[in-house]
């Protein structure tokens, strides 16, 4: 293999400037293979494979030193258009028709669904990469609660108001209480964790009565008072 002054510089700058770990590494194979090394001795220095060796040295005989960068995949084109993504993301989020019977949908009813009623037909493995990447999880519920309290939004107000901007030198305490607490022990040491292995404890415990917790947090220091008494009715 024969170089030219040009190609040999170019190679040669690669190498000092560091432009690129594998664009230096690939410049080096074709410098060793112009001074006269067998490809079988470069694939060794290199640590390399004889075919890893002949790639280079071809790509850089056909397009010189820019054919040494990797080439970027386009990868497979989608096979689903952008209409039936976002047709099954709206579907997604409604409640499954009444005839299917279903209380929400999961990503096997929901391409059987898409296959029997609507025509379109993509895997169960496709609706749950789509619902990944539009963070949709049907399988999960929450809750809410609606107050029935007609001044609810301005006591709001009033409380956040006062949590965001308190009066001079006033203490404001954010004050809960959690009752009763069931005080409960194993009968046996936890076993600790190991390899392979989860922590365990018994199933059975032994019960050492209730308290009730009241705690108060200091909304300016962020300090947390709190106190267990015996029974709810205590003040604190």
């Amino acid at each position: 293999m024969e170089l030219t002054a040009d190609q040999r510089t170019e190679l040669e700058s690669v190498l000092r400037v560091g432009y690129d770990g594998s664009v230096s590494a690939r410049a080096q194979m074709v410098l060793w293979r112009a001074d006269g090394h067998s490809v079988a001795d470069i694939a060794a220095m290199a640590g390399t494979m004889k075919p890893t060796v002949y790639k280079w040295i071809d790509r850089f005989d056909k397009g010189g030193l820019a054919a040494l960068d990797s080439r970027t995949s386009t990868g497979r084109p989608p096979s689903v258009s952008g209409e039936v993504r976002a047709h099954i993301v709206a579907l997604t989020k409604v409640p499954p028709p009444p005839e299917t019977g279903l209380t929400h949908w999961s990503s096997y009813e929901m391409a059987r669904y898409l296959r029997r009623h609507e025509g379109i037909s993509v895997s169960h493995n496709f609706v749950s990469v789509l619902w990944r990447e539009c963070d949709l999880q049907p399988h999960r519920q929450g809750t809410f609660t609606v107050s029935r309290d007609p001044d609810f939004a301005t006591k709001v107000a009033d409380i956040v108001g006062l949590y965001l901007d308190p009066p001079a030198g006033a203490v404001v305490l954010s004050f809960d209480e959690k009752t009763p607490v069931q005080a409960l022990d194993r009968t046996q040491p936890l076993l600790p964790i190991s390899f392979g292995k989860t922590e365990k404890r018994t199933h059975d415990y032994i019960r050492h009565g209730t308290t009730n917790l009241f705690a108060a947090l200091d909304v300016l220091t962020g300090t947390v008072i709190g106190r267990c008494f015996d029974r709810a009715l205590r003040c604190f």
